[in-house]
């Protein structure tokens, strides 16, 4: 469940939710776990090179210090930036929603953005020239109408889709630190969206995209929207990526179909065989909005954390059991539920076990309740 809302954190809890969420194996699903068990992100802080040692871990967790995460807020500051934190108000309620939230955003320009209803428009950088002009129509249509766009700056239809909706409100998604401006020569459009619009990112000030980062990227433009909209995609894109993931967060996906001829329509056509909402005109898409349900449009549903067992002392039985998950657990995603039933533990000791085994390095939770055993070359002996 989503944590509470209010105007603001105090300065001390901001500062220590953003050194939780930037300390060593501390990801966004952990991140949520250890808010749910402890009652202010600086017990959980406390509580970090405990649990690690206990889920096995053979040298110290490493913890962002007071002073890094201060140098990471003065320098967004100073460019004119401001960091958004779940459980404020300024946090985007669709967002907070995903299991995989973000628990933090540097965010450059205008924040009320945040609070508009949201549509995303992607598809392929190698974008044809009607293909972005439809980007444009789409993107200042639904603007119009009354929805911020979203998308990630990227050549081709993102950048289309963002010039169309500068004057109505156009969200750019960063996979790189808010100051990094990628590709190159869509400069002219960061500079645009800082000044008219708003730069979001997840990353810390400064950080250099990689591979790895775009599709972590795409699950905020999905998350912020309640739909999602693909011009021009090839069968393997990052844009069907964005889609699948707007489908596993409960949001309507929208597909625009193009000639079978085009190697670009056949990602877009394939959505629309899989189940997709084909449209073909703006007119189209804002009235599948406006059909999408109240309740959906302001907060999907998020199941709540699973409980604890309590602060898990060592014993026979907790080491007994710990040893089975580790046996249970493979480089496969393994539901937890179902992971609980072969056990025949407690949900809470299970949860409880995972989070050490978390902290340690040994294990990663994934969306959809998964989690996996992971070969940590520093804690594998080798």
């Amino acid at each position: 469940m989503m944590e509470n809302a209010s105007d603001t954190l105090d300065r001390k809890e901001r500062l220590n939710r953003l050194r939780l969420i930037r300390s060593e194996n501390v990801g966004p699903i952990t991140y949520r776990q250890l808010m749910a068990r402890y009652a202010s992100a600086g017990e959980a802080l406390d509580a970090l090179p405990r649990l690690a040692r206990r889920g096995g871990r053979r040298r110290a967790i490493v913890l962002c210090s007071e002073t890094e995460a201060m140098s990471e807020l003065e320098t967004l500051e100073k460019a004119g930036g401001k960091l958004v934190i779940l459980g404020e108000e300024t946090f985007p309620s669709p967002l907070g929603a995903i299991e995989d939230c973000p628990p933090v955003l540097q965010c450059i320009g205008h924040l009320h953005l945040l609070q508009q209803p949201t549509v995303a428009i992607v598809g392929t950088r190698n974008a044809s020239t009607n293909g972005r002009r439809m980007a444009d129509r789409f993107a200042r249509a639904i603007g119009e109408a009354g929805f911020t766009i979203a998308s990630g700056m990227a050549r081709g239809i993102d950048a289309a889709a963002h010039s169309g909706s500068l004057d109505t409100g156009s969200i750019a998604v960063l996979a790189g630190g808010v100051d990094n401006i990628y590709p190159k020569d869509n400069t002219d459009l960061y500079r645009e969206l800082a000044s008219r619009g708003l730069l979001v990112s997840e990353v810390p000030f400064g950080t250099v995209p990689q591979a790895r980062h775009f599709p972590r990227r795409n699950r905020i433009i999905s998350g912020l929207s309640r739909a999602t909209l693909v011009i021009e995609a090839q069968l393997k894109s990052g844009s069907l990526i964005t889609a699948r993931l707007a489908a596993d967060q409960g949001r309507e996906v929208m597909a625009l179909p193009g000639s079978p001829l085009d190697a670009r329509a056949r990602g877009t056509n394939d959505l629309i065989r899989k189940g997709a909402l084909l449209v073909e005109t703006p007119d189209e898409a804002i009235e599948a909005l406006r059909a999408i349900p109240a309740s959906q449009m302001e907060e999907p549903s998020l199941q709540p954390p699973l409980p604890f067992a309590g602060d898990s002392e060592e014993s026979p039985e907790m080491d007994r059991l710990r040893t089975r998950l580790r046996e249970a657990l493979t480089p496969s995603p393994t539901e937890l539920d179902a992971l609980i039933r072969d056990l025949d533990a407690a949900p809470g000791k299970v949860n409880a076990l995972i989070l050490e085994l978390e902290l340690a390095g040994e294990v990663e939770r994934l969306p959809g309740n998964l989690v996996v055993r992971v070969i940590a070359a520093d804690d594998a002996g080798s």
